[in-house]
């Protein structure tokens, strides 16, 4: 078994302080999250949630942007504790590659794009100059569907949203990495054209035998694209498994309040419905923090901390409710 695709989480935690140093509340974003996804072939994991749910720091946390305050993440067999080696902090730059939300924010505007994905062929020692460059850039632009010609010499805004996040994939597939962590890549891009970045991740899986940790808010692109998914709430990972097998049979309350969010065709939209808004009361409770919005909640729910609950060989629910236990 390869080492290059692996991910492994340990008992992962990040707690902040928001407000004063002494009347400030400690704000639990990611809360004791274990995980384990193998090597051997590619996937694509999708981290689903809405804002506040933790997603976002823990993609932090697995591209060693932000430290944990308690854990140990392994990614294509490096622990990010060991990331103080520069030797092995260059090597887990070069096999762990990042797509950020803004593909604007990941150019300068005074820079040419090009020079971009030169600079990541050459500062990674994939090739020795820039003549011997050209070949590998180019054939990471034509697997996104652009070229070398099209991009040369041409600054951020002469490209459109979509094909500036198409070039920031091209730059992270030059390094030719065994994991690429992609936060909300398509959220800034017309929803007329998120498919098509959607659908270049589940074509550079193959070709490229990379994995994907997609960071996203929006279930729909997520059941399309996913092997594995993983639910967020308020810091905890909720429910876990393969993607098909949660999705039609979605064993969490919240994560059914979030597909029955998903408008279908056919179906009457229910104008009751709504999502919980951010509320950092609820990262302070003591039992499921979901408690308070879950019609199957019970007094131990309030009271004491989930359980993991395995609802069959792919798929496991953090949750007390008597109704999971029947569901078991």
């Amino acid at each position: 078994m390869s080492d290059m695709n692996a991910l492994e989480i340990s008992h992962l935690t990040r707690t902040f302080k928001i407000g004063g140093m002494i009347l400030g509340t400690k704000i639990t974003a990611v809360d004791d999250i274990c995980l384990s996804l193998p090597g051997d072939e590619p996937w694509i994991l999708s981290i689903v949630g809405e804002s506040g749910s933790g997603k976002t720091t823990l993609a932090r946390m697995l591209l060693g942007l932000q430290l944990p305050s308690s854990g140990e993440v392994r990614l294509g067999g490096i622990a990010l504790d060991e990331l103080k080696d520069n030797k092995k902090r260059k090597s887990f730059r070069k096999n762990v590659q990042p797509i950020f939300q803004n593909p604007f924010s990941s150019f300068s505007a005074r820079n040419r794009v090009d020079s971009y994905l030169f600079e990541t062929a050459l500062n990674f020692g994939i090739a020795p100059h820039r003549k011997a460059a050209e070949p590998v850039v180019e054939k990471a632009l034509l697997s996104v569907g652009l070229s070398l010609a099209e991009v040369s010499g041409k600054y951020p805004n002469q490209f459109s949203g979509g094909e500036l996040q198409r070039v920031s994939i091209a730059r992270a597939l030059i390094t030719n990495p065994g994991i690429i962590i992609a936060d909300e890549p398509v959220a800034m891009i017309d929803a007329s054209l998120r498919m098509n970045i959607v659908n270049l991740f589940r074509k550079l899986k193959q070709e490229y035998r990379v994995s994907f940790v997609y960071i996203t808010h929006d279930l729909s692109t997520a059941y399309y694209v996913s092997d594995y998914i993983m639910i967020m709430y308020r810091g905890n990972m909720i429910e876990f498994g393969r993607a098909q097998t949660i999705l039609e049979h979605p064993g969490h309350p919240y994560t059914r309040l979030l597909l029955d969010s998903i408008p279908r065709v056919g179906l009457l939209w229910d104008n009751n419905m709504v999502l919980p808004d951010l509320d950092s009361k609820e990262y302070l409770l003591s039992g499921c923090k979901f408690s308070g919005r879950c019609p199957h909640a019970t007094e131990d729910c309030r009271t004491q901390k989930p359980v993991w609950v395995s609802l069959g060989p792919e798929q496991r629910v953090y949750c007390r409710s008597p109704q999971i236990d029947n569901q078991a």
